[in-house]
Parts: C-alpha cells; structure tokens; sequence
C-alpha cells in the first residue's frame, strides 16, 4: 500500500515539475507581438538578426551579438521578455569562417 501511495505521489507531482522546467511559450497568437517589434527589439540589443522563427511557441531568434559571436536568443512571443540567450559553440564559428575563407581563396 505504501509503494502504491509513492508511486502515486510522484506521479502527482512530476507533471508539475515537468510544466515549470519547461521554456514553452503558451500564448494564444491573437496576443502575440509582430515579428517587427521582435526584429527592433534585436537591432535595440546590438543583435545582427539572421532568422527570426518560432520553436515551441516562442521566437527565437538566430544571429550574432555586438561582438560577432552567434546567439540563439529565446523571446516571449506577448511580451518580448528575453527568455534565454544561447550562446553557439566558438570553435565552430571558427571552422565556419575557415570554411569561408578557404571558399574565397578558391574563388580568386
């Protein structure tokens, strides 16, 4: 009996747990900010925007920060709080401009 009540226990509270883990944005679209306030809200944070999609109900944004690093940057879609800054790996930033950079001198 008492395993049965642990048992349940835990599953009572594991969906809750799993809710508040999570970064989804649950917004009926009727109150969502337009992509332009979203791409100005960018330009305000010195972010070059390369992609502005929406990933589980959020914005995200794809691009590069004040100092050319690449960001992936999550945005609340009602009230354009930055919910997550993700910062992309340097070495493969690296490897991308080495990769351009070989392109180029091909190319001449």
């Amino acid at each position: 009996m008492k395993k049965t009540a642990t048992i349940l226990g835990f599953l009572a509270v594991f969906p809750a747990c799993a809710a508040q883990a999570s970064d989804d944005c649950f917004v009926p679209m009727a109150d969502w900010q337009p992509r332009d306030a979203v791409a100005r809200l960018a330009e305000e944070n010195g972010w070059t925007v390369r992609r502005i999609k929406i990933d589980d109900g959020c914005y995200e944004i794809d691009g590069r920060d004040g100092a050319g690093r690449r960001i992936e940057v999550t945005v609340h879609p009602a009230t354009l709080k930055v919910i997550e800054i993700e910062y992309e790996d340097e070495d493969e930033d690296r490897r991308e401009q080495d990769r351009k950079k070989d392109k180029e001198n091909k190319d001449d």
